[in-house]
């Protein structure tokens, strides 16, 4: 199930988020896409605010709109792409983007109510870069739910 072909279709499908980011003020776009367990895509774009710490991630807005439809335990894999944006929007760049660390928390709580380790792949705004990470790679010691037990 996780081939490239998954990875180069979620790495797609962030890609197309990132367009429809909202960042007026960094002007840094970011797409990320969550592959669930049935094969379904769910993506999100950041959106930032004037009061910068109410800003949302990518990652978060597409988490929030999964587990509002009462599927996080089924988040298998996610894409993530990022770059700054030029006069038209669209992100640029060619050094894949990570997700920050409250994202990796955010997924932290969808990998441990599904019970997996969430795989990650780290896509650049343009050209074939993409970088593959477990979550547990990227937040070792991983505090969450479990923890709360």
């Amino acid at each position: 199930m996780l081939n490239d072909d998954m990875r180069d279709r979620l790495i797609a499908a962030a890609r197309d988020a990132a367009r429809k980011a909202y960042a007026p003020y960094s002007h840094f776009g970011v797409g990320a896409a969550v592959l669930l367990s049935d094969d379904s895509v769910v993506t999100g774009a950041n959106f930032e605010n004037a009061s910068y710490g109410l800003s949302l991630c990518a990652e978060t807005v597409a988490l929030a709109t999964v587990s509002s439809a009462g599927r996080l335990a089924d988040v298998v894999a996610i894409g993530v792409i990022g770059g700054a944006m030029d006069s038209t929007g669209v992100p640029r760049g060619r050094t894949p983007v990570g997700p920050c660390g409250r994202c990796r928390q955010v997924i932290n709580e969808a990998a441990q109510v599904g019970d997996r380790d969430v795989v990650i792949w780290c896509g650049a705004a343009e050209g074939d870069a993409v970088e593959r990470h477990m979550l547990s790679e990227l937040l070792p010691h991983a505090f969450g739910p479990k923890d709360l037990q």
